[in-house]
């Protein structure tokens, strides 16, 4: 194969080819299919056709929280682990910070931590509202 399929973003998602510049800039390392244009994360393949042929692109790594639960395993202290959807549609299981483990609501806005690599270790995110939920009170 001589040609390499190129995919880009649908319009209004997030995604640049280039990385953060400044050490207060966060986001994330994706990977976008060349065959079939699924973006992913941390993936081997795709998953949806299971190509290897997959592209690293560049996102701001704003998301919303769609499950969160408390977790005590392994640790004395609680800390929450939540599943992030992001807009170029994947979801990822990282864990929250910036707000009490049980204070994190489904539909919360979270960003990448500064300072930290998502793609080293543990993938870390924080609150972009740490003011909560007002509909309920």
């Amino acid at each position: 194969m001589s040609e390499t399929a190129t995919h880009t973003a649908p319009i209004g998602h997030a995604v640049s080819h280039t990385a953060p510049t400044g050490p207060d800039e966060t986001g994330l390392t994706i990977q976008r299919c060349r065959w079939c244009g699924t973006a992913s994360f941390r993936r081997l393949l795709c998953p949806v056709c299971a190509s290897s042929d997959l592209q690293a692109e560049y996102s701001d790594g704003l998301g919303v929280v769609v499950q969160s639960s408390v977790v005590n395993r392994y640790t004395g202290t609680a800390r929450n682990e939540s599943l992030v959807r992001f807009p170029e549609g994947f979801v990822f299981r990282c864990r929250v910070v910036g707000a009490a483990p049980n204070l994190v609501w489904i539909g919360a806005r979270v960003r990448p931590v500064a300072g930290s690599d998502p793609d080293a270790g543990e993938v870390v995110f924080e609150l972009c509202d740490t003011g909560g939920r007002t509909d309920w009170q």
